[in-house]
């Protein structure tokens, strides 16, 4: 059941959350950087369920970046098995609520297996409409760019574009997530206060709410504050 009702706050299209803190959460409680991963998986679970039940229509998380692979092998490779069992724990409960899933990033440099279960995650899913689940994985914010721009020169190079109908719609159409609106809220959890290479087309006009809580003790209150927080925004759009 819901906190807070549509009529009590303003509900976000889109709602993006950078996922952090979890290893410093885990090392607070003397465990393992990888307990952190472990019990992020569960607050993910929880509060992409409860964001659906608010209304949200997509919801896109920073699970693991272009830069995360500075990190240990162990952490990593933890890491990669978290989408292998996430998709196959939830898989039944994400086609009976209707979300789709979709991935940002590219995944062609990850453990087959977690290929596998992404693939067949976007494929079970497809037809799903009410929501959409947008897990972005060896994403970056410059090689998503830089990957679009590449397309299109290409296809401009053979004639398949011409220069002259480039505009920002048709330049969205070739990111990860053309077919998504553009970000309304922007998360970022245990206080850092930096975009850290997340969707930096998407989050153009998007409102940005810091939080103090790491990841793993993220919760429904927090998530209702941050709600709140952002319906006393005042979104002009570069207008007055």
């Amino acid at each position: 059941m819901a906190n807070v009702s549509n009529e009590q706050i303003k509900i976000p299209r889109h709602l993006a959350i950078i996922l952090d803190g979890n290893g410093r959460w885990a090392l607070s409680q003397g465990q393992a950087r990888t307990f952190g991963h472990k019990i992020g998986a569960n607050t993910m679970k929880e509060m992409v369920n409860y964001a659906f039940s608010l209304g949200i229509e997509v919801i896109s998380l920073y699970c693991f970046s272009t830069e995360n692979w500075k990190r240990s092998k162990e952490e990593i490779d933890y890491l990669f098995t978290l989408p292998i069992e996430y998709f196959n724990k939830y898989m039944d409960k994400l086609i009976e609520d209707d979300i789709r899933v979709i991935i940002s990033g590219d995944i062609s440099s990850l453990p087959k297996q977690t290929i596998l279960a992404c693939d067949s995650a976007v494929l079970k899913t497809k037809d799903c409409k009410s929501h959409v689940l947008n897990i972005c994985l060896n994403y970056g914010g410059h090689d998503e760019i830089i990957r679009a721009v590449k397309q299109i020169a290409y296809e401009v190079k053979n004639d398949k574009v011409d220069v002259k109908d480039i505009n920002e719609e048709m330049f969205s159409s070739y990111l990860y997530t053309k077919d998504l609106p553009m970000v309304d809220l922007l998360i970022r959890t245990s206080n850092e206060k930096r975009i850290s290479n997340f969707m930096l087309w998407q989050i153009s006009y998007a409102e940005i709410y810091f939080c103090k809580t790491l990841w793993p003790a993220f919760t429904k209150s927090d998530l209702d504050k941050a709600l709140k927080d952002f319906s006393k925004r005042k979104r002009r759009f570069g207008g007055i």
